[in-house]
Protein backbone atom coordinates (compact mmCIF):
# COMPACT_ATOMS: atom_id res chain seq x y z
CA UNK A 1 0.00 0.00 0.00
CA UNK A 2 1.48 3.18 -0.96
CA UNK A 3 2.46 5.80 1.87
CA UNK A 4 0.76 8.43 0.38
CA UNK A 5 2.83 11.31 1.60
CA UNK A 6 1.70 15.30 0.86
CA UNK A 7 3.85 17.71 0.20
CA UNK A 8 3.16 21.03 1.73
CA UNK A 9 6.44 23.03 1.86
CA UNK A 10 6.85 25.91 -0.91
CA UNK A 11 10.12 24.66 -2.75
CA UNK A 12 11.75 23.98 -6.19
CA UNK A 13 10.65 21.17 -7.72
CA UNK A 14 14.15 20.04 -8.66
CA UNK A 15 17.50 20.12 -6.79
CA UNK A 16 20.50 20.83 -8.07
CA UNK A 17 21.06 17.75 -9.73
CA UNK A 18 18.00 18.28 -11.45
CA UNK A 19 16.10 15.39 -9.14
CA UNK A 20 12.96 15.38 -7.46
CA UNK A 21 13.60 17.26 -3.93
CA UNK A 22 10.26 15.53 -2.48
CA UNK A 23 8.37 13.12 -4.54
CA UNK A 24 4.40 13.09 -3.33
CA UNK A 25 0.95 14.47 -3.72
CA UNK A 26 -0.22 17.93 -2.85
CA UNK A 27 -3.46 19.79 -3.01
CA UNK A 28 -1.71 22.86 -5.10
CA UNK A 29 1.48 23.33 -7.02
CA UNK A 30 3.49 23.50 -3.64
CA UNK A 31 6.66 22.94 -5.55
CA UNK A 32 7.49 25.45 -8.56
CA UNK A 33 8.49 23.72 -12.08
CA UNK A 34 11.24 25.39 -13.52
CA UNK A 35 12.43 23.53 -16.93
CA UNK A 36 15.81 25.41 -17.27
CA UNK A 37 16.82 23.35 -13.78
CA UNK A 38 16.05 20.02 -15.88
CA UNK A 39 19.26 18.00 -16.32
CA UNK A 40 18.33 15.37 -19.47
CA UNK A 41 18.10 16.10 -23.38
CA UNK A 42 15.50 18.88 -24.22
CA UNK A 43 14.42 16.10 -27.21
CA UNK A 44 13.45 13.66 -23.46
CA UNK A 45 11.33 17.16 -22.07
CA UNK A 46 7.38 16.80 -22.17
CA UNK A 47 4.84 19.31 -21.42
CA UNK A 48 1.58 19.30 -22.31
CA UNK A 49 -2.27 20.66 -21.19
CA UNK A 50 -4.99 18.63 -21.71
CA UNK A 51 -8.42 19.63 -21.35
CA UNK A 52 -11.87 17.50 -21.32
CA UNK A 53 -14.98 19.43 -21.37
CA UNK A 54 -17.69 16.63 -20.65
CA UNK A 55 -21.78 16.73 -20.28
CA UNK A 56 -24.36 14.08 -20.37
CA UNK A 57 -24.30 13.68 -24.43
CA UNK A 58 -21.18 15.22 -25.40
CA UNK A 59 -17.34 16.36 -24.88
CA UNK A 60 -14.68 17.94 -26.01
CA UNK A 61 -11.01 17.27 -25.46
CA UNK A 62 -8.46 19.89 -26.16
CA UNK A 63 -4.63 19.37 -26.32
CA UNK A 64 -1.22 21.70 -26.79
CA UNK A 65 1.89 19.77 -26.12
CA UNK A 66 5.10 19.55 -26.35
CA UNK A 67 7.28 16.06 -26.66
CA UNK A 68 10.24 16.92 -27.23
CA UNK A 69 11.14 15.84 -30.50
CA UNK A 70 7.64 15.92 -31.61
CA UNK A 71 4.20 18.22 -30.55
CA UNK A 72 1.06 17.00 -30.99
CA UNK A 73 -1.82 19.20 -31.03
CA UNK A 74 -5.31 17.82 -30.96
CA UNK A 75 -9.19 18.64 -30.72
CA UNK A 76 -11.66 15.17 -30.48
CA UNK A 77 -15.52 16.03 -30.45
CA UNK A 78 -17.19 13.17 -29.17
CA UNK A 79 -21.00 12.74 -29.28
CA UNK A 80 -22.53 10.22 -26.83
CA UNK A 81 -26.65 8.84 -27.41
CA UNK A 82 -28.15 6.06 -29.68
CA UNK A 83 -24.84 6.40 -32.16
CA UNK A 84 -21.99 6.68 -30.44
CA UNK A 85 -19.63 9.04 -32.29
CA UNK A 86 -15.94 10.74 -32.49
CA UNK A 87 -13.36 12.13 -34.41
CA UNK A 88 -9.94 13.30 -33.15
CA UNK A 89 -7.71 15.51 -35.67
CA UNK A 90 -4.26 16.05 -34.59
CA UNK A 91 -1.56 18.35 -35.87
CA UNK A 92 2.43 16.89 -35.85
CA UNK A 93 5.15 19.42 -35.10
CA UNK A 94 8.75 18.32 -35.71
CA UNK A 95 11.34 19.18 -32.90
CA UNK A 96 9.54 21.54 -31.01
CA UNK A 97 11.60 21.37 -27.77
CA UNK A 98 10.38 24.34 -25.83
CA UNK A 99 9.82 26.47 -28.30
CA UNK A 100 5.65 26.56 -27.79
CA UNK A 101 6.42 28.27 -24.68
CA UNK A 102 4.29 26.22 -22.08
CA UNK A 103 3.64 28.16 -18.75
CA UNK A 104 5.41 26.84 -15.72
CA UNK A 105 3.03 27.64 -13.48
CA UNK A 106 -1.03 26.14 -14.19
CA UNK A 107 -2.27 29.02 -12.45
CA UNK A 108 -1.37 32.18 -15.02
CA UNK A 109 -1.14 33.04 -18.40
CA UNK A 110 -1.45 31.44 -21.95
CA UNK A 111 -0.89 28.26 -23.66
CA UNK A 112 -1.57 28.78 -27.35
CA UNK A 113 -0.79 27.31 -30.78
CA UNK A 114 -0.85 28.85 -34.46
CA UNK A 115 -0.38 27.64 -37.85
CA UNK A 116 -2.83 27.81 -41.21
CA UNK A 117 -4.94 25.14 -39.83
CA UNK A 118 -5.51 25.44 -36.37
CA UNK A 119 -5.25 28.24 -33.96
CA UNK A 120 -6.31 27.72 -30.44
CA UNK A 121 -5.87 29.32 -26.85
CA UNK A 122 -5.97 28.60 -22.86
CA UNK A 123 -6.07 31.66 -21.32
CA UNK A 124 -6.23 31.65 -17.55
CA UNK A 125 -7.99 34.69 -16.49
CA UNK A 126 -7.57 36.09 -12.79
CA UNK A 127 -10.32 38.03 -10.77
CA UNK A 128 -10.20 41.57 -11.27
CA UNK A 129 -10.15 42.26 -7.90
CA UNK A 130 -9.57 39.76 -5.14
CA UNK A 131 -12.67 39.58 -2.31
CA UNK A 132 -12.38 40.68 1.10
CA UNK A 133 -11.12 37.27 1.97
CA UNK A 134 -8.23 37.19 -0.71
CA UNK A 135 -9.13 34.09 -2.15
CA UNK A 136 -9.26 33.27 -5.81
CA UNK A 137 -12.85 32.97 -6.52
CA UNK A 138 -14.27 33.57 -10.23
CA UNK A 139 -10.62 32.39 -11.94
CA UNK A 140 -11.70 31.36 -15.48
CA UNK A 141 -10.27 28.93 -18.12
CA UNK A 142 -11.27 29.83 -21.39
CA UNK A 143 -10.84 27.81 -23.81
CA UNK A 144 -11.31 28.89 -27.82
CA UNK A 145 -10.53 26.66 -30.53
CA UNK A 146 -11.17 27.09 -34.53
CA UNK A 147 -9.72 23.95 -36.77
CA UNK A 148 -9.91 24.07 -40.27
CA UNK A 149 -11.01 21.13 -42.13
CA UNK A 150 -11.19 18.91 -38.65
CA UNK A 151 -13.61 16.67 -40.31
CA UNK A 152 -14.94 15.78 -43.98
CA UNK A 153 -13.84 19.04 -44.70
CA UNK A 154 -15.95 21.06 -42.43
CA UNK A 155 -14.40 23.43 -39.49
CA UNK A 156 -14.92 22.90 -36.29
CA UNK A 157 -15.29 26.11 -33.52
CA UNK A 158 -15.77 26.77 -29.78
CA UNK A 159 -15.47 29.21 -26.80
CA UNK A 160 -16.19 27.53 -23.83
CA UNK A 161 -15.63 29.10 -19.76
CA UNK A 162 -14.58 26.73 -17.13
CA UNK A 163 -15.09 28.54 -13.29
CA UNK A 164 -12.66 27.52 -10.98
CA UNK A 165 -13.41 29.02 -7.94
CA UNK A 166 -10.49 28.49 -4.45
CA UNK A 167 -10.30 24.95 -4.28
CA UNK A 168 -8.03 21.98 -3.88
CA UNK A 169 -6.40 20.06 -7.20
CA UNK A 170 -4.34 16.90 -7.18
CA UNK A 171 -0.98 16.87 -7.63
CA UNK A 172 2.02 14.20 -7.74
CA UNK A 173 5.60 14.34 -8.48
CA UNK A 174 6.86 11.26 -9.34
CA UNK A 175 10.26 10.01 -9.83
CA UNK A 176 11.00 7.41 -11.99
CA UNK A 177 14.37 4.80 -10.83
CA UNK A 178 16.31 6.45 -13.95
CA UNK A 179 18.45 9.19 -13.87
CA UNK A 180 16.68 12.98 -14.04
CA UNK A 181 13.40 11.19 -15.18
CA UNK A 182 10.47 12.70 -13.21
CA UNK A 183 6.77 13.86 -13.84
CA UNK A 184 5.15 16.39 -12.27
CA UNK A 185 1.28 16.34 -13.11
CA UNK A 186 -1.97 18.23 -11.67
CA UNK A 187 -5.26 17.25 -11.92
CA UNK A 188 -7.89 20.46 -11.44
CA UNK A 189 -11.36 18.97 -10.97
CA UNK A 190 -15.07 20.03 -11.20
CA UNK A 191 -14.78 23.48 -12.92
CA UNK A 192 -18.11 24.25 -14.42
CA UNK A 193 -18.62 24.37 -17.47
CA UNK A 194 -20.05 27.15 -20.11
CA UNK A 195 -19.80 27.97 -23.99
CA UNK A 196 -20.01 26.10 -26.74
CA UNK A 197 -18.86 23.89 -29.71
CA UNK A 198 -20.16 23.93 -33.19
CA UNK A 199 -19.64 21.85 -36.22
CA UNK A 200 -21.58 20.30 -39.34
CA UNK A 201 -23.99 22.63 -38.47
CA UNK A 202 -24.50 21.49 -34.83
CA UNK A 203 -23.66 23.61 -31.52
CA UNK A 204 -23.43 21.90 -28.34
CA UNK A 205 -23.89 23.90 -25.44
CA UNK A 206 -22.55 23.48 -21.91
CA UNK A 207 -24.76 24.04 -19.12
CA UNK A 208 -22.55 24.69 -15.81
CA UNK A 209 -25.37 23.59 -13.61
CA UNK A 210 -24.40 19.89 -14.91
CA UNK A 211 -21.29 20.13 -16.98
CA UNK A 212 -17.71 19.90 -16.16
CA UNK A 213 -14.25 20.46 -16.69
CA UNK A 214 -11.09 19.10 -16.23
CA UNK A 215 -7.67 19.97 -16.90
CA UNK A 216 -4.87 17.66 -17.03
CA UNK A 217 -1.42 19.53 -16.70
CA UNK A 218 1.79 17.85 -16.97
CA UNK A 219 5.67 18.88 -17.15
CA UNK A 220 8.83 16.42 -16.88
CA UNK A 221 10.55 14.15 -18.58
CA UNK A 222 9.74 10.55 -19.22
CA UNK A 223 11.22 7.52 -19.94
CA UNK A 224 10.87 5.86 -23.38
CA UNK A 225 8.57 2.94 -22.93
CA UNK A 226 5.33 3.27 -20.31
CA UNK A 227 1.92 1.87 -19.67
CA UNK A 228 -0.62 4.01 -17.43
CA UNK A 229 -4.37 3.72 -16.96
CA UNK A 230 -6.20 7.44 -15.76
CA UNK A 231 -9.99 7.80 -14.77
CA UNK A 232 -11.22 11.09 -13.95
CA UNK A 233 -15.24 12.38 -13.95
CA UNK A 234 -17.12 14.91 -12.17
CA UNK A 235 -21.04 15.53 -11.60
CA UNK A 236 -23.37 17.63 -9.06
CA UNK A 237 -24.63 15.13 -6.52
CA UNK A 238 -27.86 16.99 -5.05
CA UNK A 239 -26.22 20.15 -4.94
CA UNK A 240 -22.52 19.63 -4.30
CA UNK A 241 -19.73 19.30 -6.72
CA UNK A 242 -18.15 15.63 -6.88
CA UNK A 243 -15.20 14.35 -8.50
CA UNK A 244 -12.34 11.77 -9.24
CA UNK A 245 -9.03 11.23 -10.16
CA UNK A 246 -7.88 7.70 -10.15
CA UNK A 247 -4.44 6.64 -12.40
CA UNK A 248 -1.31 4.34 -11.59
CA UNK A 249 1.14 2.43 -13.98
CA UNK A 250 4.32 4.08 -14.68
CA UNK A 251 6.80 5.57 -12.38
CA UNK A 252 7.64 4.44 -9.25
CA UNK A 253 4.72 5.66 -6.99
CA UNK A 254 6.21 4.53 -3.33
CA UNK A 255 5.73 7.81 -2.18
CA UNK A 256 2.24 8.27 -3.13
CA UNK A 257 -0.51 7.84 -5.58
CA UNK A 258 -2.40 9.75 -7.62
CA UNK A 259 -6.04 8.65 -6.16
CA UNK A 260 -8.41 11.63 -4.89
CA UNK A 261 -12.13 12.11 -4.48
CA UNK A 262 -13.14 15.53 -4.71
CA UNK A 263 -16.03 16.66 -2.46
CA UNK A 264 -17.19 20.84 -2.20
CA UNK A 265 -14.14 22.03 -3.33
CA UNK A 266 -11.65 19.35 -1.24
CA UNK A 267 -9.32 16.63 -1.70
CA UNK A 268 -9.93 13.54 0.12
CA UNK A 269 -7.33 11.16 -0.16
CA UNK A 270 -7.34 7.20 -1.51
CA UNK A 271 -4.91 4.35 -1.67
CA UNK A 272 -4.56 2.05 -4.24
CA UNK A 273 -7.72 1.90 -6.89
CA UNK A 274 -7.44 -1.20 -9.59
CA UNK A 275 -9.08 -0.98 -13.18
CA UNK A 276 -10.79 -4.23 -14.03
CA UNK A 277 -10.85 -4.49 -17.82
CA UNK A 278 -12.94 -7.58 -19.28
CA UNK A 279 -10.59 -9.39 -21.55
CA UNK A 280 -13.51 -9.48 -23.95
CA UNK A 281 -12.86 -5.87 -25.13
CA UNK A 282 -13.03 -2.17 -24.26
CA UNK A 283 -16.54 -1.94 -24.50
CA UNK A 284 -17.88 -4.83 -22.79
CA UNK A 285 -18.47 -3.43 -18.44
CA UNK A 286 -15.51 -2.53 -16.19
CA UNK A 287 -15.40 -2.73 -12.40
CA UNK A 288 -13.43 -1.11 -9.81
CA UNK A 289 -12.04 -1.81 -6.87
CA UNK A 290 -10.11 -0.13 -4.08
CA UNK A 291 -7.69 -1.29 -1.55
CA UNK A 292 -9.19 0.94 1.33
CA UNK A 293 -12.67 0.00 0.08
CA UNK A 294 -13.30 3.54 -1.08
CA UNK A 295 -13.80 3.42 -4.35
CA UNK A 296 -15.88 0.85 -5.28
CA UNK A 297 -17.40 1.43 -9.24
CA UNK A 298 -19.09 -0.26 -12.01
CA UNK A 299 -18.80 1.27 -15.25
CA UNK A 300 -20.85 0.68 -18.16
CA UNK A 301 -18.86 1.63 -21.54
CA UNK A 302 -20.36 3.92 -24.07
CA UNK A 303 -17.80 5.07 -26.64
CA UNK A 304 -14.12 3.79 -27.00
CA UNK A 305 -12.00 6.53 -28.21
CA UNK A 306 -9.11 4.37 -29.77
CA UNK A 307 -6.10 5.55 -31.88
CA UNK A 308 -3.21 3.33 -33.05
CA UNK A 309 0.17 4.88 -33.73
CA UNK A 310 3.22 3.36 -35.09
CA UNK A 311 5.72 5.72 -36.82
CA UNK A 312 8.75 3.61 -35.45
CA UNK A 313 9.89 5.47 -33.48
CA UNK A 314 6.72 6.88 -31.61
CA UNK A 315 4.39 3.97 -31.10
CA UNK A 316 0.94 4.92 -29.30
CA UNK A 317 -2.11 2.55 -28.54
CA UNK A 318 -4.56 4.32 -26.19
CA UNK A 319 -7.79 3.39 -25.25
CA UNK A 320 -9.97 6.23 -23.97
CA UNK A 321 -13.50 4.36 -22.25
CA UNK A 322 -16.06 6.75 -22.16
CA UNK A 323 -19.46 5.80 -20.29
CA UNK A 324 -21.27 5.96 -16.83
CA UNK A 325 -20.17 4.67 -13.66
CA UNK A 326 -22.12 3.80 -10.56
CA UNK A 327 -21.24 2.52 -7.46
CA UNK A 328 -19.87 4.31 -3.99
CA UNK A 329 -17.26 6.67 -2.72
CA UNK A 330 -16.18 7.39 0.77
CA UNK A 331 -15.37 10.47 2.06
CA UNK A 332 -12.30 10.93 4.47
CA UNK A 333 -14.94 11.30 7.20
CA UNK A 334 -16.57 8.03 6.41
CA UNK A 335 -19.40 9.77 4.36
CA UNK A 336 -20.60 7.34 1.66
CA UNK A 337 -21.37 9.32 -1.98
CA UNK A 338 -23.67 7.21 -4.25
CA UNK A 339 -22.56 7.36 -7.57
CA UNK A 340 -25.60 6.67 -10.41
CA UNK A 341 -24.95 6.76 -13.95
CA UNK A 342 -22.52 9.18 -14.05
CA UNK A 343 -20.75 10.39 -17.48
CA UNK A 344 -16.99 9.80 -16.72
CA UNK A 345 -13.93 8.22 -18.90
CA UNK A 346 -11.26 5.59 -17.94
CA UNK A 347 -8.54 4.51 -20.32
CA UNK A 348 -5.52 2.50 -21.12
CA UNK A 349 -2.61 4.06 -22.75
CA UNK A 350 0.87 2.27 -23.92
CA UNK A 351 3.50 5.07 -25.43
CA UNK A 352 6.59 4.62 -26.84
CA UNK A 353 8.28 7.63 -27.30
Amino acid sequence: MARNHEVTTRQLLLDEKGELREPGWSRLLVQQYDRSMIKAPKLRIKEWDYYLVLSDGFAGAFTISDDGYIGLQSVSLLVFGESPWEHTETVLNAFPMGKLHLPSDSGAGLTSYVDKRLAMTFEVESPDSPSAEGDTDGRKRHIQCHFERFHEGKPFDCDIVLEQPDMDSMVIATPWDKKHAFYYNQKINCMRASGWMEYDGKRYEFDPATDFGTLDWGRGVWTYDNTWYWGSGNADIDGHAFGFNIGYGFGNTSAATENVLFYDGKVHKLDDVTFHIPESGYTDPWTFTSSDGRFEMDFVPVLDRAADLDFKVLVSDQHQVFGRMSGTAVLDNGTKIEVKDMMCFAEKVHNRY
